[in-house]
């Protein structure tokens, strides 16, 4: 069985993944340093109500897919790659939006935490302000994963599995970090998964304006007033001329173009609207994450011991 749609999300969850965890620990670590440990029951009452939601928007957003794919309703055929293509812009925004912003607020996220706790501890309904806290940060990492699976949903259920072993893997390295107190030096390990994501997320700009391409084609055959959009004469309705068509020579579904396609967006036919916004995208967001990690990605303190032991 081919695991390579698998792979993307497996990354993306093991990163936001790892950032939940962060909060997580950080959140234990101040509760035992304040003696509550007693509301420790919030946090993991927290952890499932935002992993469930998560989970429920997810059904709810492939459902509305597979309803379309299934559906004969004349109009069908354009909504469902219109849909994918807004989901892969979604996705696009918040993960660009997660990479520099983490990237960015990572010297102060311990500082902003532990203030926040310290806030909810001085009310007397703490538990609920510590549940909120950490329901927020876990439904935030799972929401931008449920909207960058809804975008691939066309691969199949793969990526589904390929989110569950990041959320294993992440998992793990949280009771690395905070119950074992194994030394694991984070600000490489998120440099290394930012580069990563950065491919991923260039290669759904590709990906989200195939989808609008389809959706334009797939208008022009059910309306023939909207043919005009897509003449005989032209490679592409919305996306210019093609730059190669390589499915003879490296076919995007096969290894090793599939893995090409995973992680840097490759597609064996590409065409000059495509290109030119891959490149655009990824030389723009890129330069921004580089000036981000100029600086320490993480105080010290995160990547030397564990924050239980802080």
């Amino acid at each position: 069985m081919d695991i390579t749609a698998a792979l993307p999300t497996f990354v993306i969850t093991l990163r936001e993944g790892v950032e939940a965890a962060l909060v997580v620990g950080i959140v234990l670590a101040y509760l035992k340093k304040a003696g509550q440990d007693r509301l420790n029951t919030w946090v993991y009452a927290g952890i499932a109500s935002g992993v469930a939601a998560s989970v429920l928007i997810g059904i709810l957003f492939n459902g509305v897919m597979l309803a379309l794919a299934q559906s004969d309703r004349p109009y069908a055929p354009v909504i469902k790659p219109l849909l994918e293509g807004i989901f892969g812009v979604g996705a696009i925004v918040l993960l660009t939006w997660m990479l520099i912003w983490m990237t960015q607020q990572a010297r102060s996220l311990k500082g902003e935490i532990e203030g926040a706790v310290s806030t909810a501890l001085q009310k007397t309904d703490a538990g609920w302000g510590i549940f909120s806290l950490i329901l927020i940060a876990v439904l935030r990492e799972g929401f931008e994963t449920v909207v960058f699976i809804s975008a691939q949903f066309q691969q199949g259920w793969l990526p589904v599995a390929g989110a569950i072993a990041g959320l294993l893997g992440a998992t793990g390295i949280g009771f690395l970090l905070f119950r074992l107190g194994v030394k694991i030096n984070l600000r490489q390990f998120f440099q290394f998964m930012g580069v990563l994501l950065l491919l991923i997320v260039s290669g759904l700009v590709v990906g989200a304006l195939r989808h609008f391409n389809g959706a334009v084609e797939a208008l022009a055959q059910v309306d023939p007033q909207f043919a005009t959009l897509c003449p005989a004469t032209r490679a592409s309705c919305i996306l210019g001329g093609q730059v190669w068509d390589l499915s003879q020579v490296l076919p995007d579904r096969q290894f090793p173009g599939i893995l090409l396609k995973s992680f840097l967006g490759y597609t064996q036919r590409l065409y000059w609207v495509q290109a030119i916004a891959y490149l655009t995208f990824l030389l723009t967001v890129g330069s921004l994450y580089l000036q981000s990690i100029g600086s320490q990605v993480l105080p010290p303190s995160a990547t030397e011991r564990s924050p239980l032991k802080n």
